[in-house]
């Protein structure tokens, strides 16, 4: 599997993009990031060594760079 890879769960329109393998137990931290609105729009994920493990965008339909390679874990149901 090759990094840093990018997810979208289309039904949930998250996406997560990972810059490494994350072992269970080793995520240290999660850093809210915030609209304008103080909507959540964004978790930061890091280790507990300060290395940023994973970007999930919580309005992927926008948010995703277009361009992107994205794997489709699960479509959205019409």
């Amino acid at each position: 599997m090759e990094y840093p890879r990018a997810e979208w769960d289309q039904k949930a329109n998250a996406a997560s993009i990972r810059f490494r393998k994350i072992e269970n137990g080793e995520v240290a931290k999660n850093r809210p990031v915030e609209n304008e609105q103080g909507d959540v729009v964004a978790l930061l994920r890091f280790a507990a060594s300060g290395e940023l493990l994973e970007v999930e965008l919580l309005d992927a339909e926008s948010q995703l760079p277009r361009g992107l390679p994205v794997q489709v874990i699960s479509e959205r149901g019409e």
